[in-house]
């Protein structure tokens, strides 16, 4: 508990799912936090859980596609606390439609929000970082961020954009005490399927079975906060299918038997 006590850290992406886990969690171990996202009323029904611990929570509600939003909400959160010791870079959409089938406009959408809003608000906050001396980086990617999938060409490659871009920042800020921490899940019960955009633009509206049958929400938050801790690399969260992840690296001919046959999870 003591780690987290009086740390600032600022949650993109805190209305539901991981990111509204973590403010919960973050909030009972006496964090101070800034919470955004683009649902005003979502936000501020995290903001009253975390209320409830005593914990200090604000709203900063902004659209991680409007990049002009980025600057200013970034220096509001940055004047109300006076710096960010995490930054908690979550925000996200995904996709489920073949990448025959979807139009540029899907690819561009998906590429906007995931990468370069991501990579927009770090750098927002980068500066003041160095200034200080610390900061810590964590960023949501997904166990697809180290291999393709079905049905998830944009999605995918917008998070092997993202590990391309935070392991070359964690290469340069190597002597600089700045700390980059790749989240990697697997199937999180979340709404974030429900949300995944077909190839018409539009919310798929349903969510995975497998992901419906995911770990939940708070356990992944709870692994998740202990491996921010100890300023881990990377943090795979999730069941038996992060071991994709690992059947990829040392048995690709087995990975490639295995993923041309699934169609969904």
């Amino acid at each position: 508990m003591d780690y987290y006590r009086d740390r600032v850290v600022w949650i993109t992406g805190a209305s539901s799912g991981i990111g509204a886990a973590l403010a919960v969690e973050m909030a009972g171990r006496g964090a101070r936090l800034a919470l955004s996202g683009r649902n005003r009323r979502e936000l501020e029904a995290v903001r009253h859980q975390c209320q409830a611990s005593n914990a200090q929570a604000e709203i900063f509600p902004f659209d991680v596609q409007q990049a002009s939003q980025i600057t200013d909400v970034a220096g509001k959160v940055l004047r109300h606390f006076g710096h960010v010791d995490l930054l908690i870079n979550n925000a996200g959409i995904s996709q489920r439609s073949r990448a025959v089938d979807t139009p540029l406009q899907v690819d561009r959408k998906i590429m906007e929000v995931n990468y370069f809003g991501n990579i927009a608000v770090a750098r927002a906050v980068l500066p003041h970082m160095l200034r200080r001396g610390y900061g810590h980086i964590a960023i949501t990617t997904s166990i697809t961020g180290h291999f393709g999938f079905p049905l998830r060409s944009a999605y995918s490659a917008s998070k092997h954009a993202l590990c391309g871009f935070y392991e070359s920042l964690r290469a340069e800020m190597a002597d600089q005490n700045i700390h980059i921490t790749f989240i990697t899940p697997g199937r999180i019960r979340t709404s974030i399927s429900r949300h995944a955009l077909n190839e018409e633009g539009k919310e798929q509206g349903v969510m995975d079975p497998g992901q419906e049958k995911g770990m939940p929400a708070d356990q992944s938050a709870r692994i998740i906060i202990k491996g921010l801790r100890r300023h881990k690399r990377e943090i795979l969260v999730g069941r038996k299918e992060i071991l994709m992840v690992f059947i990829h690296r040392f048995f690709p001919g087995i990975f490639y038997r295995i993923v041309r046959k699934i169609s969904h999870i």
